[in-house]
């Protein structure tokens, strides 16, 4: 039972780092810096990426780092209203 807690485990860490990612190349890139949509986009896989490890830190008891994932996802949310409003 523990071997499978663990494998979903490292499978979310892995989403989440694939969302990350993903995050940083749509924000990142130049081609789609100006179009509002894709950085929604970006932000909003930055957002769940956030997410992920905020409850990755909450099961390993990691204090610091759910706080600073948890503000980022929120700073995340911030920034994609600002890029659809």
């Amino acid at each position: 039972m523990k071997s499978i807690i663990l494998f979903e485990l490292t499978n979310f860490r892995w989403l989440g780092f694939f969302l990350a990612m993903l995050g940083v190349y749509l924000l990142s890139d130049g081609d789609y810096f100006g179009n509002p949509m894709v950085q929604a986009i970006g932000w909003g896989s930055a957002c769940l990426s956030a997410l992920f490890w905020v409850i990755m830190g909450v099961r390993d008891k990691d204090i610091p780092r759910t706080l600073m994932e948890l503000v980022y996802a929120i700073l995340a949310l911030r920034a994609i209203i600002n890029w659809i409003g």
